[in-house]
Formats: C-alpha cells, sequence, structure tokens
C-alpha cells in the first residue's frame, strides 16, 4: 500500500464522522451536494475511491477545509531558526530555508577602511536597506542608499558594498546560490 492509498482509505471513515456529528442523513447529503446516495455510502465504507470532485462538495456542506477530510499533515512551525554567519566583518543571517533560487538574507554591513573592491559572478541580486546607509559601487555607479532605499543589479557586473559612513548598515538580501557562494566565503588569496 503507498502512501496516497493509505491516505485515502482513511478517507471514508474521516466522512462519516463528519456527517453524523452533523447530524446530516445521507439522503440530506446527496440533496445538497448533488452525489447520489449510493455514491455517498461507497465512499464511506471505502469501496470509493474519493476523488476531488466528489470531496470539495463535501468539504463546503461539512464546512471544513478539503485537509481535514484527507488527513493532511500539519502545517510545520514556520519559523526559520536562522543561524548567522560572520565572515570578514559582515553578519549574513539567513531568512530563507530551503534550497533553490532565490535565498534571502538579512545581512549586518560594516564599514571597509581599504575602499573598493568590485567582484563579479553569476546572478541577479536585490537589495533593500533597513537602517544605516549603503555605499554600492556597480560598475560606474558610486551610489549611497538610505533606509528605505533598493538596488537591484545583474552580478556580472562589478560590484562591491560597504557602510557608507561610520556605523553598519542592515540591509534585506534576495540573490540565488551563485551569489550566496560569492558573498559569503572568505576571499582568496
Amino acid at each position: 500500500m503507498t502512501d496516497i492509498d493509505g491516505v485515502l482509505a482513511q478517507v471514508g471513515s474521516r466522512l462519516r464522522r463528519l456527517r453524523r456529528e452533523r447530524r446530516i442523513t445521507l439522503t440530506a447529503a446527496a440533496d445538497a451536494t448533488g452525489i447520489s446516495v449510493s455514491t455517498l455510502s461507497r465512499l464511506e465504507s471505502g469501496s470509493r475511491r474519493a476523488t476531488l470532485e466528489l470531496l470539495l462538495p463535501l468539504a463546503r456542506l461539512y464546512q471544513v477545509p478539503l485537509d481535514d477530510l484527507v488527513g493532511a499533515p500539519p502545517v510545520g512551525d514556520p519559523r526559520v531558526c536562522a543561524e548567522p554567519k560572520t565572515m570578514n566583518g559582515m553578519t549574513a543571517i539567513p531568512l530563507t530555508r530551503q534550497p533553490g533560487q532565490p535565498q534571502a538574507f538579512k545581512l549586518v554591513v560594516p564599514p571597509r577602511p581599504e575602499g573598493p573592491d568590485p567582484r563579479v559572478h553569476e546572478g541577479y541580486e536585490w537589495m533593500y536597506v533597513l537602517s544605516g546607509r549603503l555605499r554600492l559601487v556597480l560598475a560606474d555607479h558610486d551610489i549611497v542608499l538610505g533606509p528605505g532605499e533598493a538596488a537591484e543589479f545583474d552580478t556580472r557586473h562589478p560590484h562591491w558594498f560597504a557602510a557608507a559612513g561610520d556605523q553598519p548598515a542592515e540591509i534585506l538580501s534576495l540573490f540565488g546560490k551563485q551569489g550566496e557562494r560569492a558573498h559569503l566565503r572568505a576571499r582568496a588569496k
């Protein structure tokens, strides 16, 4: 028996329990949903396989989410357990936990007295300044972004960023795996 067969095997007993809890007869359920009494009876006994076309009107009738009829697993804890990583003075806090693109990070970017050292890599980056001021050097542009400002760019253009002034900047950054590697690894010497 597959996982799907196991889930579907439990649907009938859930339908019968809900109908009885609501004190609805098979005839009344058939009248309300347009599903025949015999089909409802076979669904509840498990001799008829449940389909979406049959379950949707029953979910409406019993006023329950479809997930309750099929016994969907509960939604997991949505909180992301962020483990900050610090490299070259910059702290990256992951805000996504699923692999793939895009990845989201909150970055705490310190000032860098050594000055711009633009790099390139595959990908596309979007950043939003939460607090502080961020200096972004992108190709021929040298700009300062303040809170509430955003920038997006193709990371194949030479780019570099650091806090402008003497206080760190906090930003949200979205990019794919290639961008993540380029910004979080220690610089090769």
